[in-house]
């Protein structure tokens, strides 16, 4: 098993709901349902590895409340090297929908002031030495993001392949925005992300022809991955070959974070050496499991994953 890391957003995820019609200014509603749980890209992604049974080692901050002191306890000794901010943890409310979409209020808190130089206190480059690492948050994580060419020249030099899924822009793909993941991306092994995002980033409607064209973007052994929600997921190896996994037919409880999940199961089975389709069906697979499960939980540990590649 090659080594894991997570850098990026570790925040709070309150999940109400579902929701709907939008209620009126001035006006409550009761919804069914409500989570307090960890969140973020990096949050998500470290907690399924935990139930997949992996090791793994996560570099992250939080704020000096008690969202905080809870955030650190979730993650126990991991997260004893935790820098603590001057300024409360970030939050995100997720109101959730009977259709399945979700709307997001969130509070900036402790995530932009997360730095490279927090990261490299926490992380020992040697240890991770020919594994992976998933950078997530990139759009919230703003002292972080500006020393990304430092990041990226830090895992070069202990060969620690980088996997990107910068999550959503908070002001949306501009032009800009769209520039600087596609340079980030020309420093990454792997790219991680959606349908929606690989199409906005490429201009192309086929998600197939937007993968190709990201991977143009990126370096020759690079994979690139589309996660297409109910349609599974697709990938191209270093070669240009493609795979694809449909996903089962899950009766849906909480879509948030679901992607993130998936960067999990794909990674862990990546760092366990195992075929690219079958990375994406591990992926695809603890996904699905954990979008349809209320408390949520993330199925078989990776080692029955591994068994069953062995019979």
């Amino acid at each position: 098993m090659r080594p894991l890391a997570a850098i990026g957003n570790v925040n709070i995820d309150l999940i109400l709901g579902p929701a709907e019609p939008w209620p009126k200014a001035g006006t409550e509603i009761i919804v069914d349902h409500d989570e307090l749980r960890v969140g973020g890209c990096a949050g998500n992604s470290a907690l399924a590895w935990d139930s997949l049974g992996v090791d793994y080692a996560i570099a992250a901050n939080v704020g000096n409340d008690q969202f905080g002191t809870w955030l650190k306890e979730a993650f126990g000794v991991r997260a004893r090297e935790w820098p603590v901010e001057t300024v409360g943890t970030t939050l995100s409310v997720g109101i959730t929908h009977p259709d399945g979409e979700r709307t997001f209020f969130t509070t900036r808190g402790h995530l932009p002031l997360f730095s490279f130089d927090e990261v490299r206190t926490m992380l020992d480059g040697e240890r991770l030495r020919d594994g992976f690492a998933l950078l997530a948050g990139s759009f919230l994580t703003d002292a972080l993001t500006h020393a990304y060419d430092e990041l990226f020249d830090w895992a070069d030099a202990h060969d620690i392949a980088v996997a990107l899924d910068t999550g959503w822009p908070l002001d949306g793909w501009t032009e800009a925005n769209k520039r600087k993941t596609l340079d980030w991306l020309k420093r990454c092994h792997c790219a991680l992300f959606n349908e929606v995002e690989t199409t906005t980033l490429t201009g192309e409607t086929d998600p197939r022809e937007a993968a190709r064209q990201l991977k143009a973007e990126m370096p020759s052994e690079a994979i690139v991955v589309v996660k297409r929600g109910a349609h599974g997921a697709l990938a191209l190896d270093k070669t240009g070959a493609e795979y694809s996994v449909p996903a089962p037919r899950v009766d849906v409880v909480d879509t948030i974070g679901a992607g993130d999940v998936f960067n999990a199961g794909f990674l862990a089975a990546l760092a366990a050496d195992l075929p690219l389709e079958t990375c994406l069906r591990v992926g695809v697979t603890v996904a699905s499991e954990a979008i349809s499960t209320l408390p949520r939980s993330y199925g078989n540990p990776l080692s029955a994953f591994l068994e069953e590649t062995r019979k």
